[in-house]
């Protein structure tokens, strides 16, 4: 099947939308995947070559105000508008089952939703999406670097990921000014950090009644609530040679074990 590059033009919460999404038809249910703070939906457009993955439709789109998306009113971008976006999305694409792939910023979407949807997520794969205060390692720097300025904070948070020593930084950092718009960090960054501090994500995610996969880089292996998580039946993937970013720095391997996850999630 032929991948397709489209733009589906939606309303959600009164704000006009234009969003850019890449999908491929195929047997069974779809592979649907949100991506990052500062990515884009090509992060996971190896789907359409990887041969664990042949025949699997999916969809990626780029979410409101990062990417080739746009959005009406960059003022209202949050978590929460996310997850309404994702439900108009699937909802136009007539989406009902789905496997979801979230990660960080995407992976906390992907969680809301999941909550909100449980009866329509066969298995969730969480790539280092926020569980706790402590993921809010990116997202707090709106809080901890305060600043009037968009441009200003946005240029200043590149470079301060750029010379972290974290796998994929500098790649990461490279791209981020040219994916996400300056207007919408402060709405998705306060909401991620409201969620993960008050949340009660935890609760959440280990109440999800389907298998699911906790990914992370190895970089990341001293996260605190890891052990917990195993007890209560998540499966963990530690990808080595990565840190938050393993798409970049190990993207084979963490492509082989979202195959083996869902593989299982099948039977």
């Amino acid at each position: 099947m032929a991948v397709l590059n489209e733009r589906l033009d939606l309303r959600v919460d009164g704000v006009d939308l234009s969003v850019a999404a890449v999908r491929r038809a195929g047997d069974g249910d779809p592979v649907v995947f949100l991506h990052g703070f500062g990515s884009s939906k090509e992060d996971y457009a190896d789907l359409d070559v990887h041969p664990a993955f042949a025949g699997r439709p999916f969809l990626a789109y780029d979410a409101p105000g990062c990417g080739e998306s746009g959005c009406a009113d960059l003022s209202r971008i949050s978590i929460p508008f996310l997850v309404r976006t994702a439900q108009a999305v699937l909802a136009q694409q007539g989406i009902g089952r789905f496997h979801l792939v979230g990660h960080s910023m995407g992976g906390l979407t992907a969680l809301l939703l999941a909550h909100q949807e449980p009866g329509r997520v066969i298995g969730f794969v969480d790539i280092e999406g926020n569980v706790a205060p402590e993921d809010c390692f990116l997202s707090r720097q709106i809080i901890t670097h305060p600043s009037d300025d968009p441009e200003s904070f946005l240029a200043d948070f590149t470079e301060r990921v750029r010379s972290s020593t974290e796998f994929g930084a500098a790649l990461y950092a490279a791209s981020v000014r040219h994916k996400v718009r300056p207007g919408a960090v402060r709405g998705i960054f306060e909401s991620m950090v409201d969620l993960s501090d008050h949340g009660d994500l935890m609760t959440t995610f280990l109440a999800l009644p389907f298998p699911r996969m906790f990914l992370y880089g190895e970089q990341n292996s001293s996260l605190s609530y890891l052990k917990e998580l195993a007890a209560h039946g998540v499966e963990l993937a530690e990808i080595p040679y990565s840190g938050h970013w393993p798409m970049y720095s190990n993207p084979v391997e963490m492509w082989e074990r979202i195959a083996r996850f869902q593989a299982r999630a099948l039977r």
